[in-house]
C-alpha cells in the first residue's frame, strides 16, 4: 500500500532537508545558539550604587534582538519517505488545501522555532523549495495565525514526535500560512548564490542573507531590504 502524503491542512506534518535542519534529530544543531526573546532590563533601585550614566552605558551594550517582518521558509516539493511517510510538501500542495491555508508544523530546531514565534499575522514569507533538483524560491505566502503549540510533537505516529516534550511544557510551535501568489518566475538558489557572492565582495542587499550565513535553518528571517531585492528579481532575466 502506497504511503499517504501528510499535508499541513489535515494531518499537519512538515518536511526535512539535507541543506537545512533535520526535524527528527536536529536538537544539537542550534541549541547553544538559541535566540530567546529580548528581555527588557528592570530599573535599578535607588540604593543600588549604580549611576544613571552607568546604567545607560550598560543598556547601550545590550541591544534588543532585531525585529523582522519578512521570512523565508523551506519545504520539500519532491517525494521522500521518512519512517514510511511521504514528507513531500511543495507550494502546489499548499494551494490545494482549503482556503489555500495550512499549518507549518514539524520544525525541530530551536532557532527556527523562535523565528516562528516572532512572526506576526499579516507578514509575508517566501516559499522556498529545498532538497530537490533545483532549489529556490517559488512564491509568497502570508502568516495568517501566529505561533501556537505544534501538536505533532505529542503524536507517537508522527515522524516529528518528540518524547522529551511535555504537554504542560511543550517545546515546539507552529504558525498557519496562506498561499498568496507564485513569483513571476522561479528564482533558483544558484542565481541567488551568484548575487550573494557579488554583494559580499562589493557590497549589496544580499551580503548577509541568512540563506547563506545560516543555510541549515528551515525558517529564516529577511530584512525588508533583502525581501524587496529578491522580489525585484522576478522582473529580471535569469543570470
Amino acid at each position: 500500500m502506497a504511503p499517504k502524503m501528510k499535508t499541513r491542512g489535515t494531518t499537519r506534518t512538515l518536511k526535512s532537508s539535507n541543506d537545512e535542519e533535520t526535524k527528527t534529530n536536529v536538537h544539537s544543531e542550534d541549541s547553544p545558539l538559541e535566540v530567546g526573546k529580548a528581555v527588557r532590563g528592570k530599573r535599578k533601585a535607588s540604593g543600588s550604587g549604580k549611576t544613571g550614566k552607568q546604567e545607560s552605558s550598560k543598556a547601550e551594550k545590550s541591544p534588543e534582538r532585531p525585529q523582522y517582518c519578512h521570512w523565508l521558509m523551506k519545504s520539500e516539493p519532491e517525494s521522500r519517505l521518512e519512517n514510511g511517510i511521504d514528507v513531500k510538501f511543495g507550494i502546489e500542495d499548499l494551494k490545494t488545501l482549503p482556503n489555500q491555508t495550512g499549518c507549518w508544523d514539524g520544525v525541530r530546531n530551536y532557532q527556527a522555532r523562535n523565528f516562528m514565534r516572532d512572526m506576526k499575522e499579516g507578514q509575508h514569507a517566501f516559499f522556498y523549495h529545498s532538497n530537490c533538483k533545483e532549489p529556490g524560491i517559488a512564491g509568497i505566502m502570508k502568516i495568517v495565525k501566529e505561533s501556537y503549540v505544534d501538536h505533532t510533537q505529542f503524536d507517537k505516529k508522527d515522524v516529528h514526535y518528540d518524547a522529551s516534550s511535555k504537554a504542560d511544557n511543550p517545546k515546539w510551535s507552529m504558525v498557519d500560512v496562506q498561499f498568496e501568489r507564485m513569483l513571476k518566475r522561479f528564482i533558483p538558489l544558484s542565481e541567488l548564490k551568484k548575487i550573494h557572492l557579488q554583494h559580499k565582495a562589493k557590497g549589496g542587499s544580499l551580503n548577509g542573507m541568512a540563506l547563506f550565513t545560516r543555510a541549515r535553518l528551515s525558517v529564516q528571517p529577511l530584512t525588508s531590504e533583502e525581501f524587496e531585492f529578491v522580489l525585484s528579481l522576478e522582473d529580471n532575466d535569469p543570470l
